[in-house]
C-alpha cells in the first residue's frame, strides 16, 4: 500500500508538471509511472467489476470507444476510458493517473480502452481483457506494422487473449476468414451492413480491387447489421428488431462504427440492455476530438478531420463534401503519425479539384502540394509553419472551412485554434 500511494503521488505530481508546461498529461506521466511500477496498470483494473474492454483495429478506434463509453454510461455504468486518444499502454497509465485517488484506487464498473495495435499484443500478456471489438485491418504506418497481415495477426493476439466476448467487423474478410477465428476461445459475436450498402464501407481489399471475399455465412448468432442509411441517419437491426436513429457524428465510415459500437455494449451489458435507451444515447454522442470536430472562428465553422491512412483518408474526401468550404491539409511524419508518407499516393483527391486548395502545411507540405498537382488540384500557398499557415488561412475572406490533417498537426492546431476561439480540453 505504501508503494502504491508513493507511485501515484509521484505519478500525480509529473502531470501536473506536464499540464503546468502546456501539454495534455498523455504520454510523458504515463511512460514515467510505466518505469517505476511495471504492473501499476495490471493492478489499477484489477478491481474493476465488469473488467476490461479493448477497441482496436486501423480506422475509428477514438470516434467509436467514445461512443460506446457514452452508451454504457447511459446504461448506468460507471466507465473508466483513455479519452485522450492517446492509444499506447503510456497513455492508459496517464489516464489512470488523473482518475484515481491518492491510494491508487479506481471507482469505475469497467475500463473501456483505445489501443494501438502493436501496443493492445503487449497490453494483452498481462491484463486479459473480457472483452474485444475488432474495427477492420487497413495498410497503415508501414513503416511501423509492416504488411496487412502483420496487423491482422495483431489483432487476432488480442482476440486469443479475450476471455468472454470477442466482437467482429464481418466484412472485413480478414477478420472474418476462418483462419483468423480457428484459435478464438471466448464467444465470437459480429456487426456488419447489409448487402444493400455494403458497397460504401470498402475493405482494403476492396479499394485496391483484390478478390478476397468475407466468410459471413456462419456468422449469425447475436449479429447486430446496418439495414440501410442516408446521410446521418441509420438503421440498425438486432434482436429481431429494428431501430432508426440520426448520428451527430459526421463521415460516412462513423456509421458502420456506430453499429460496431452497439455490438459490443450489447455484449457487455446482455440481458440488462435497455435498447431503446442505447439508440437514443446514439444520438447524442458529439464527434471525439479532432475527429470531425467543429470550432466557431468568427462565426463560421472550421472542421478538423483526422487522416491517417490511404483508407481514411479516401472515406473522409468521400464523406466531406467541398462545396462552401475553403480547404487546407496539414501532414506531419512524426512517430504518432507514420514516417512513411507514400500511402498519400494511395488516396484520389480529385474530388478537391473543382474548389482546390487554400493551403497546404506541415511538416510534409510540399509532398502534399506535389500529390495534388498530380491529380490536377490548385493549392493557393504551401508554407510548412503550421502557425503561419493558419493565420494567413483564417485571414483569407470568411466562411466556412475544413482541415485535413495527421495526428500531430490535429494536436497543434488544436492548441493554436484554442488561442482564437473556445476548444474542449482533453484530459
Amino acid at each position: 500500500m505504501a508503494k502504491k500511494f508513493v507511485v501515484t503521488l509521484l505519478g500525480k505530481s509529473v502531470r501536473k508538471i506536464a499540464q503546468l508546461r502546456g501539454g495534455s498529461g498523455s504520454a510523458l506521466p504515463g511512460l514515467f509511472v510505466e518505469t517505476i511500477d511495471k504492473n501499476f496498470i495490471k493492478d489499477t483494473l484489477a478491481s474493476l467489476p465488469h473488467g476490461v474492454a479493448i477497441i482496436s483495429g486501423t480506422n475509428g478506434k477514438t470516434t467509436t470507444t467514445k461512443m460506446v463509453v457514452e452508451l454504457l454510461e447511459r446504461q448506468g455504468l460507471s466507465v473508466f476510458t483513455n479519452k485522450t486518444g492517446s492509444n499506447f499502454t503510456r497513455g492508459v497509465a496517464a489516464a489512470l493517473l488523473g482518475e484515481i485517488d491518492m491510494n491508487g484506487k479506481l471507482q469505475a464498473d469497467i475500463a473501456v480502452l483505445e489501443l494501438d495495435e502493436a501496443h493492445a499484443v503487449h497490453f494483452v500478456k498481462s491484463i486479459k481483457p473480457r472483452y474485444c471489438l475488432l474495427l477492420n485491418v487497413m495498410r497503415d504506418q508501414l513503416d511501423r506494422f509492416g504488411e496487412i497481415d502483420t496487423t491482422a495477426n495483431m489483432l487476432r493476439t488480442i482476440a486469443e487473449a479475450t476471455t468472454d466476448t470477442v466482437v467482429i467487423n464481418r466484412d472485413d474478410p480478414r477478420l472474418s476468414s476462418e483462419l483468423f477465428r480457428s484459435s478464438i476461445t471466448a464467444d465470437i459475436v459480429t456487426y456488419g451492413s447489409s448487402q444493400s450498402v455494403k458497397h460504401a464501407f470498402p475493405s482494403d481489399d476492396v479499394m485496391r480491387a483484390e478478390k478476397i471475399t468475407a466468410a459471413t455465412e456462419s456468422f449469425s448468432r447475436n449479429d447486430t447489421e446496418l439495414v440501410d442509411f442516408e446521410g446521418s441517419t441509420a438503421r440498425i437491426s438486432f434482436g429481431d428488431q429494428q431501430y432508426e436513429t440520426t448520428l451527430k457524428i459526421g463521415g460516412i465510415y462513423n456509421v458502420i462504427n456506430a453499429v460496431g459500437a452497439v455490438a459490443l455494449t450489447r455484449s457487455i451489458m446482455t440481458e440488462r440492455l435497455d435498447a431503446a435507451l442505447m439508440m437514443q444515447s446514439l444520438s447524442m454522442v458529439t464527434p471525439a476530438f479532432g475527429r470531425g470536430e467543429t470550432l466557431i472562428i468568427n462565426d463560421f465553422p472550421c472542421e478538423l478531420v483526422l487522416v491517417k491512412n490511404p483508407s481514411g483518408f479516401r472515406l473522409a474526401l468521400q464523406s466531406f463534401t467541398p462545396d462552401g468550404y475553403t480547404t487546407m491539409i496539414a501532414i506531419n511524419d512524426n512517430y504518432a503519425d507514420g514516417r512513411d508518407m507514400s500511402w498519400l499516393w494511395d488516396v484520389n483527391f480529385e474530388s478537391l479539384r473543382d474548389n482546390g486548395v487554400a493551403m497546404v502545411t506541415g511538416m510534409r507540405a510540399t509532398d502534399m502540394a506535389l500529390r495534388l498537382k498530380y491529380d490536377l488540384v490548385d493549392v493557393d500557398s504551401v508554407r510548412e509553419d503550421v502557425s503561419g499557415a493558419l493565420d494567413s488561412f483564417l485571414a483569407e475572406q470568411p466562411g466556412p472551412r475544413r482541415i485535413y490533417c495527421t495526428y500531430t498537426a490535429m494536436l497543434e492546431l488544436r492548441r493554436l485554434l484554442s488561442k482564437k476561439t473556445t476548444v474542449e480540453k482533453v484530459r
